[in-house]
């Protein structure tokens, strides 16, 4: 492995450049853990994702962004654009901290019928609602949270703060943050689903200028382990009928411990949502995977990223000119499950302009232990691994390398849960809530596994079941993996697996 702080100042800092422009030599993947088919910011700080819009064909990614330090601080909104959802251009800061505070998260619009009037000669304006952190006051007064606008002309490459922010002025509450906003047409207003300490508040505005309350969801309703954040309100339709999902953050409180987003299937009639069940279910059970949101402007398909980290240990990392990742953006989808609907997450269909050549092989078995490597050749991440028609039996898939690091991901039958352990995985010091072994119940009713695993070479994405049990987790071996293999105490068939590469996506 190579040694960063050892090397010189000069060659390191060349070494940097060169690995931060496109189309030149890279710093090995086991050496900075730099993710390939995932979006991160060339350098510095990453968190939660912002602004997501879509429009004349653009993807826009915002993110919270610090641009002086690998470690959070005041916060900007960073830019990033895609045309397919896989290949990324980071853009220039869209937003800077001003008077009124630094810019914490929140979500962009594309005001199509200029209800702003912030549109000029016809150009729809883009929208950016966003909380104003006012740091200086959050030391004398609770009420330093509050929301603002900004608007584009230019199809989002430079902004403009309205004069007369902020628009929702806070009442009181400690935190009061994270607006994400979409148009009501049956109302024909905009809603804001604001996360306000533990439950979530929802306002309409006719302009995005003039907001008044409408209701509050969530005192009583799903986990309460910490504050509530990021929410996400949208309709899908399942069997012919309108469902309204919420998506909410929660920090700490997750399943496997720190931070995760829960979401609620239900109804919203313009001013209030119902949920239509009691318990708490999780857009995904492993621990890095927080403060996702939907794209706006897609239409009926709904695209989800999050923030691939979790608050326990983020600061701690061991990547050094860049800490923090999104997700792979996935499709959203709804799926009755017995007289339950539940969410589905899978990687979006575009991930398919980055696989190479897939190797096939059916009717496996196993007895005990097979090496797959002797099958699919030597293991090159980042890849795709699918294992369909396996039977409900302990297994485990076992990612490896020379040095005897491993990240195991299997299955478990008297809990009836999916898992990750990353106890061997590599690095695993660097924070005391690191290592471990993470779960999620098979929801799925059937007695046939699917597994659709995106192994990066420093992140796994399990989508079991068609993206009904989902887990995503970080890890960081001293050497990259270069070995597969799957164990089992019972004899077990898959009916196939496939293993394709994927090729790498640097960001721009």
């Amino acid at each position: 492995m190579l040694t960063l702080y050892r090397l010189p100042i000069a060659l390191l800092l060349l070494l940097v450049t060169q690995f931060t422009q496109p189309g030149m030599a890279q710093l090995p993947a086991a050496a900075t853990h730099r993710l390939q088919v995932h979006f991160s910011p060339k350098a510095n700080w990453i968190n939660d994702p912002n602004g997501m819009v879509y429009y004349k064909g653009t993807y826009h990614l915002f993110f919270q962004y610090h641009p002086n330090s690998t470690q959070w601080g005041p916060m900007h909104w960073g830019h990033a654009t895609s045309s397919d959802l896989v290949n990324w251009k980071e853009a220039s800061i869209a937003l800077y901290p001003d008077s009124l505070g630094t810019i914490f998260s929140g979500s962009a619009v594309a005001d199509i019928n200029n209800t702003s009037g912030f549109g000029k000669d016809g150009q729809v304006p883009l929208v950016a609602i966003f909380t104003h952190h006012n740091a200086a006051l959050e030391k004398t007064t609770n009420t330093f949270q509050n929301q603002s606008i900004a608007y584009s002309l230019d199809e989002g490459k430079t902004w403009v703060k309205y004069a007369n922010n902020p628009v929702v002025v806070n009442p009181g509450i400690t935190d009061f943050r994270d607006p994400k906003v979409s148009w009501y047409e049956a109302g024909k207003k905009w809603i804001m689903t604001l996360a306000t300490l533990d439950r979530i508040t929802f306002y309409s505005s006719p302009d995005l200028k003039n907001w008044q309350r409408e209701s509050e969801f969530g005192q009583n309703a799903g986990a309460h382990g910490g504050v509530w954040e990021c929410p996400d309100l949208f309709s899908m339709e399942q069997d012919g009928k309108i469902v309204w999902v919420l998506l909410v953050s929660i920090n700490p409180g997750g399943p496997n411990k720190g931070s995760a987003t829960q979401y609620f299937i239900g109804d919203f009639d313009g001013k209030t949502f119902t949920a239509a069940h009691t318990d708490t279910r999780w857009v995904d059970y492993g621990t890095d995977n927080y403060a996702g949101i939907t794209w706006s402007n897609t239409g009926d398909q709904k695209i989800f990223i999050g923030w691939m980290s979790n608050w326990l240990y983020a600061g701690d990392l061991p990547t050094t000119t860049w800490k923090g990742a999104m997700t792979l953006p996935r499709e959203l989808a709804l799926q009755r499950v017995g007289r339950e609907v539940m969410l589905t997450s899978r990687p979006v269909p575009q991930l398919t302009l980055l696989q190479g050549k897939a190797v096939t092989h059916r009717a496996v078995k196993v007895s005990s232990h097979l090496d797959f490597t002797k099958k699919l050749g030597a293991l090159q991440l980042p890849c795709r691994v699918k294992i369909e028609g396996i039977a409900v039996k302990d297994f485990a898939l076992v990612f490896s390398n020379p040095l005897g690091e491993a990240l195991v991901i299997g299955y478990e039958k008297a809990t009836n849960q999916y898992y990750i352990d990353r106890s061997k995985s590599g690095k695993v010091a660097f924070n005391k809530s690191f290592p471990g072994r993470q779960a999620a119940p098979r929801l799925a009713l059937n007695d046939v596994i699917d597994l659709d695993l995106v192994i990066d070479v420093s992140s796994v994405e399990l989508f079991a079941d068609k993206g009904l049990s989902v887990m995503t987790a970080v890890y960081f071996p001293n050497q990259t993996y270069n070995k597969l293999s799957l164990r089992s105490p019972l004899p077990v068939t898959m009916d196939k697996i496939t293993y394709t590469p994927l090729k790498a996506a640097p960001v721009k």
